[in-house]
């Protein structure tokens, strides 16, 4: 009875999902211009961008607005930076780490930390809080250098590109020079490898580097895999799917002193996110396609075209999470909570139609508003991640007088999800101002 009622329950969420999704020659006929008399005119040089016709006051944050290129806020942002003024060029590297995937990260570490304390009975209650908080803080500084390193690099080699599809990033624009974006790359480059080579094992200081070394041969020549839209949609789908997760999930055992092993929601994790990080490493180029067409570098979109390539991504992701609903019906009774497995991920299928319904491939604000919803899904599957438990296991784990009676864990764990909630509330604001790539 209890398999039947799962099925039921997967039956009606992958009805509603397919209720909203369009028919396949819906935007068949739809095709983007890719010259300049057409369509959305792309920024360069010698044609400075265009005011976006829009009744907002402009305003310094509009300098990192994708869709939304105001020239006059990138100007005032690159004079402020080049006057000396220390809180622009704080500004101007925090636009440099591209923060949409410092969220990203740090989501992907706060669940990782959480499954993990789970997974393993008995150590949230006899958890040596001292030692763990300022490793779990180093471990966290480690990654966001390593990712402050990748889309760094990526903006010092892509600088003329970017000019075209990026006007906004500090490099692009001139509010960072060339001479400091090296400096943050070398020095970020450098010390997050050294944090983990001394405070880590070393089977996690050989996977930093390989996702180092993959994150750089990503922009620079002569090997440069992005200028190949298999190589490059396998780097980013290896780093930010298996390697982050894997990777931080190994990290908390160790820490806590318990043998590594798979769990069923870890394995699905991986699964899950690798291919939702190759959907991001295709779409992140549908707003390029003028530039990475005038410099001769094959991706995706350049080659079918974005309409169809929206809607290869929207069914892989579409599919994506049928897996996950199944996973969940399927799974032995126990090993997931069938409210956010199957419940969760039915929701989050229906925003992902129902996003894809209002896409205008022929227009580039609705490409980015699309990009950026993805990345959204991206957010909220990790508050999911940390959700699958069972009731059972959840109340074995948690409900223990020791924990209740221990100020400390029960702080800290405060602290976790309103860091959460923190990190879901910025990505959807941001969204609202910004819409990265």
């Amino acid at each position: 009875m209890a398999m039947i009622s799962r099925i039921r329950i997967a039956t009606t969420a992958l009805l509603l999902a397919a209720a909203l999704l369009p028919s396949a020659s819906s935007l068949s006929a739809v095709r983007i211009s890719h010259r300049r008399g057409r369509g959305p005119t792309p920024l360069s040089r010698s044609s400075p961008p265009r005011r976006a016709a829009s009744p907002r006051k402009s305003s310094t944050a509009l300098a990192a607005v994708e869709g939304d290129f105001d020239p006059d806020a990138i100007s005032k942002s690159v004079a402020e930076a080049q006057s000396g003024s220390l809180k622009a060029r704080l500004r101007s590297f925090y636009k440099f780490t591209r923060p949409h995937t410092i969220r990203g990260t740090v989501l992907a570490s706060f669940a990782g930390t959480i499954r993990a304390l789970i997974d393993t009975p008995g150590a949230i209650a006899n958890a040596n809080w001292g030692a763990m908080l300022p490793r779990a803080v180093i471990g966290m500084v480690a990654l966001l250098l390593g990712n402050a390193f990748i889309v760094g690099i990526n903006q010092i080699y892509d600088k003329d590109i970017d000019v075209l599809n990026k006007p906004f990033l500090p490099v692009a624009s001139g509010e960072m020079s060339k001479s400091a974006a090296w400096a943050a790359v070398g020095f970020c480059g450098i010390v997050g490898p050294a944090i983990v080579y001394n405070f880590f094992p070393p089977l996690l200081f050989r996977l930093y580097m390989l996702g180092w070394t993959l994150g750089a041969v990503y922009s620079v020549p002569p090997i440069r895999t992005k200028r190949n839209a298999l190589a490059a949609g396998l780097t980013i789908a290896t780093v930010r799917g298996f390697l982050l997760n894997f990777g931080v999930y190994y990290a908390v055992k160790d820490a806590i002193g318990a043998p590594f092993s798979w769990s069923p929601k870890v394995f699905f994790i991986a699964r899950f996110m690798t291919t939702f990080a190759t959907v991001i490493a295709v779409t992140k180029d549908l707003p390029d396609v003028e530039g990475d067409k005038a410099f001769n570098i094959s991706t995706f979109a350049t080659k079918v075209g974005v309409p169809r390539i929206a809607r290869g991504a929207s069914l892989v992701l579409l599919l994506n999470y049928v897996h996950a609903i199944l996973t969940g019906v399927l799974a032995k009774a126990g090993t997931f909570r069938m409210v956010p497995m199957v419940g969760g991920h039915a929701v989050l299928a229906t925003m992902l139609l129902a996003r894809f319904r209002e896409l205008e491939p022929e227009k580039l604000a609705s490409i980015k508003k699309y990009y950026k919803h993805i990345w959204d899904l991206f957010y909220l599957e990790y508050v999911l991640y940390t959700l699958f438990e069972s009731e059972g296991h959840r109340v074995e784990l948690a409900l223990t007088k020791k924990y209740y009676e221990n100020t400390w864990n029960q702080l800290h764990l405060n602290c976790v999800f309103w860091e959460l909630s923190f990190e879901l509330g910025v990505g959807y604001a941001m969204g609202k101002k910004e819409i990265d790539n």
